[in-house]
């Protein structure tokens, strides 16, 4: 059975149980904190399985893809370990349980019209304490007792340990369920967990059971798939064997499975399978969190390629196979390998650009451990390895563990933190995560936002912040530590989506407070200030009133937002999506998936997009609806993002839908005018642009206009003069700082030197003193002796001071039959006391021995004649 015919059969299986189909989630999903990479079946339910969401269904089932790293060092090694795989899964939220979760597995599993497995060549485990389950398998379905084992917490229990270790929470034990492969190995296919208790401190007596018990269960596609197609490895299955073939072929080498080189075919096809899906996914490589994973992984591939003679970049030519053995159930990938594969050839070239010079390093560094008795490679060298050459420290520590060597850690961290160079961005500090805003919540629902029909609103006090307590009145004006008021109902939109809190004032009889910043948090708006006049008590109706035009500001910046998330699709594709944005008064910034700087041609039309869309004046509305129709009517969503099941859409007519929580516009007019003003990179694959609006825009336009002016009146030219004259200038500066070099070679007669030239083989050689030229003024006449004089081989000498430059070229001809000027300058450098390298077409070498330069030419000459075959 081919591995899309069980994914099809698994989902058409459980839908005829009542399961709803549903679709994977995404692999990288954003909207959750705890996770980097969707690590399994159940993450899309967690809300289900929590109780924290209605519930639409009670059944479900799905086919995940999953991503993995904590096997890492095991992928390509054994027959069963991925980074990047499919779990088939099964699920119920308080509906079936145990006995029907047991019956299902067995019926799916060697039912004669499902799977047909022999009964006999499958065997159980299952919680030591977990009697029910273990009847259920031996009365109920049959299996000989001798087949069912019972395990203790560590193997058979969710979490593992958790009775004895904790942590306190939902929990249940599982059951495994084992193929007996030909090898006489047992291989686990499915998992079973039964969700049925709530741990409660130590034991014993601490698991309480469930009013609403859950199942979620697992089961390997790919290890099902080995198990079914009777292959000896998950790596010879139908969607990974041709893979695995196709990186054989990329590298020039047949793939025998038992040797180090088959290992390393299949680890690299694992990580570019999995490369491929995050980065369909916009996930670029980066060096924090889930960018640090695809450029880890990346860079283990190139160090296999490079293990196997590889020195160009050859991943990129792989994302397309990935797409067509995962075509059927994941399509989309089809569409974006050529954009992955840019990516992933970026990353190449950029590693293999230090890559040599890091394994010379690292051979060095293990050969002074050994010498010195150390057992782990020390953190400084691992630091300098990692941001010198660009290998990662789980990478040398896998090298390190090849050689029986450890790795220092703590050591490595210490050193990147003395570099200023510690992994991960800046987090915001979250205000109120606990203390007196969780004791507010017990007793209040939130804050009404009304702040999208109105900038001024009468609101209840239900609560007063100070000094981190809750507290029933404030009367101390102008306290230094801002004071945090929490309304039943307010107009000030709380800051979110990017879009910065409002400010203004609270105002009642007698007083006021002014507000500074609008934070949202658990449903309530905290407006955050200081008390400027009176008293303000717990239960007082204060006339919230949003500072206007600061509110104006806010809804251009953001209603231009759209605007140039629709621009920037439009001109550079649909894989520029937003990666984050910060919307202020009439100032945006706007970061989006893009893997090159913007031209100045393509950002001025972007721009021009842009404020087309304003002076067209579009309307601006939005709209509560279901998701799903959301979706139909085609509003822009992210990767990554979990939506409610009714959102907001708001609309600029036939120019940008998207789901967004943020005040706006009514018509796109009232933005008046937008200016890009920056375009630059903040990470590996991630541009942001900034751009400001309305009287903001305007004076940027006034201040490059008088910027203009002045450079035109230092040149004394008119404006409309000023781009001719510039590049005037700029020629004239070019041709001065050329003027140095060429007079340092006017003693270099390129004519005189031909005419000096000897010949062999063909080949015209010339090998002279350059009497005090540069290296720039050596280079230029090596080119014009290329130009003039091929097929030849040049290489100049010259004594400036206390040192000896040399410099040495040959012609195209040359190199095509082998031979390298890097190659022959080391002959010359070595005699002067020196070293040196380069390209094989061009290369260049110091020493300090300046009374052997003669003797130097000598041995070049000698050299290149013996090189030639003379």
């Amino acid at each position: 059975m081919k591995a899309d015919d069980l994914r099809e059969a698994y989902l058409a299986f459980f839908e005829s149980k009542g399961c709803v189909r549903r679709p994977s989630d995404v692999l990288v999903p954003r909207w959750d904190p705890s996770v980097l990479f969707t690590p399994a079946g159940m993450n899309q339910f967690k809300d289900h399985f929590l109780g924290k969401c209605k519930l639409e269904f009670t059944r479900a089932t799905t086919c995940q893809k999953c991503l993995r790293t904590g096997d890492i060092d095991n992928v390509g090694r054994t027959p069963r370990h991925h980074t990047f795989f499919e779990m088939l899964g099964n699920f119920s939220f308080g509906d079936y349980f145990k006995r029907e979760a047991i019956h299902w597995a067995w019926e799916f599993l060697t039912a004669k019209n499902w799977l047909n497995i022999a009964p006999e060549k499958l065997s159980i485990t299952v919680y030591h304490d977990d009697n029910e389950a273990f009847a259920i398998w031996a009365d109920e379905i049959g299996v000989p007792a001798a087949r069912i084992t019972r395990m203790g917490e560590d193997d058979n229990f969710w979490p593992a340990s958790s009775p004895s270790q904790g942590p306190d929470g939902v929990c249940g034990p599982c059951s495994e369920i084992f193929y007996r492969m030909p090898d006489g190995s047992d291989v686990e296919i499915w998992n079973l967990v039964f969700t049925q208790f709530n741990r409660v401190g130590p034991p014993p007596d601490n698991l309480h059971p469930l009013p609403s018990r859950n199942i979620d269960t697992g089961m390997g596609l790919e290890r099902t798939c080995a198990m079914l197609q009777g292959v000896d490895s998950n790596f010879h299955i139908d969607i990974l064997r041709p893979l695995v073939e196709a990186v054989a072929e990329v590298c020039g080498r047949k793939y025998e499975p038992a040797t180090d080189d088959g290992r390393r075919m299949r680890r690299i096809a694992d990580h570019v399978r999995a490369c491929t899906f995050a980065i369909h996914e916009n996930v670029l490589p980066g060096n924090n969190e889930e960018k640090y994973v695809v450029k880890r992984l990346l860079r283990r591939a190139v160090l296999d390629g490079r293990q196997m003679g590889m020195r160009e970049p050859f991943l990129h030519r792989l994302p397309p196979v990935v797409a067509e053995m995962m075509r059927k159930p994941y399509p989309e990938l089809g569409d974006t390998t050529g954009r992955v594969g840019s990516v992933i050839e970026r990353e190449e070239a950029s590693f293999l650009a230090t890559i040599d010079g890091g394994l010379d390093r690292i051979e060095k560094l293990f050969k002074t451990l050994g010498s010195s008795g150390k057992a782990a490679v020390p953190g400084s060298d691992a630091a300098e390895l990692y941001t010198t050459y660009g290998f990662p420290p789980e990478l040398l520590e896998t090298l390190a563990a090849e050689r029986n060597c450890g790795f220092d850690w703590d050591g490595f961290r210490k050193a990147m933190d003395e570099h200023g160079l510690k992994s991960g961005a800046g987090t915001r500090v979250e205000v109120f995560t606990s203390g007196p805003l969780d004791a507010l919540k017990k007793t209040m629902h939130g804050s009404e936002f009304l702040g999208y029909e109105s900038i001024e609103a009468q609101g209840k006090v239900i609560g007063i912040i100070a000094q981190d307590s809750l507290c029933d009145r404030i009367q101390e004006v102008g306290h230094a530590q801002p004071v945090t008021v929490v309304l039943d109902r307010t107009p000030f939109y709380g800051e979110s989506g990017g879009q910065v809190g409002d400010t203004g004032r609270l105002i009642w009889p007698g007083g006021e407070f002014e507000v500074t910043e609008t934070l949202r948090e658990g449903g309530f708006m905290l407006h955050l200030g200081h008390l400027r006049k009176g008293s303000l008590d717990l239960g007082a109706t204060v006339t919230a009133a949003v500072d206007p035009d600061r509110r104006a500001a806010l809804r251009r910046a953001h209603s231009a937002t759209h605007l140039l998330h629709a621009a920037l699709q439009h001109h550079l594709g649909s894989h520029a999506v937003q990666q984050g944005s910060k919307v202020d008064a009439d100032l945006l910034r706007f970061d989006f998936s893009h893997t090159s700087s913007i031209d100045h041609d393509t950002l001025r039309a972007i721009e021009g997009m842009v404020n087309a869309g304003v002076f067209a004046a579009v309307p601006v509305s939005a709209q509560l609806l279901p998701l799903a129709e959301a979706r139909h009517a085609g509003a822009m969503m992210l990767f990554g993002e979990k939506y409610p099941d009714v959102v907001r859409m708001v609309t600029m007519d036939g120019v940008s839908r998207e789901l967004c929580g943020g005040t706006h516009v009514t018509s796109t007019g009232q933005i008046g005018l937008v200016r890009i003003v920056g375009e630059e990179s903040v990470s590996a694959g991630t541009r942001r642009i900034t751009a400001v609006t309305g009287s903001k825009a305007l004076d940027r336009f006034r201040q490059a206009e008088q910027t203009l002016a002045e450079a035109a009146s230092a040149l004394k030219v008119p404006v409309g003069e000023l781009p001719h004259r510039l590049a005037a200038v700029v020629k004239e500066l070019r041709d001065l700082k050329k003027a140095k070099p060429v007079a340092a070679a006017a003693g270099l007669s390129a004519d005189d030197l031909l005419a000096a030239a000897s010949s062999v083989a063909g080949t015209r050689i010339v090998v002279a003193d350059a009497k005090g030229g540069d290296a720039g003024a050596m280079r230029q006449c090596i080119d014009l002796l290329r130009r003039k004089g091929s097929p030849i081989a040049v290489l100049l000498g010259s004594v400036e001071g206390d040192k000896v430059t040399l410099v040495a070229g040959i012609s195209r001809e040359l190199e095509e039959r082998g031979l390298s000027a890097g190659n022959w300058i080391k002959d010359a450098a070595t005699v002067v006391g020196g070293k040196g390298g380069g390209r094989p077409d061009l290369a260049q070498a110091g020493g300090k021995l300046v009374d052997q330069l003669p003797a130097a030419l000598a041995a070049a000459r000698q050299s290149i004649e013996r090189m030639l075959g003379a």
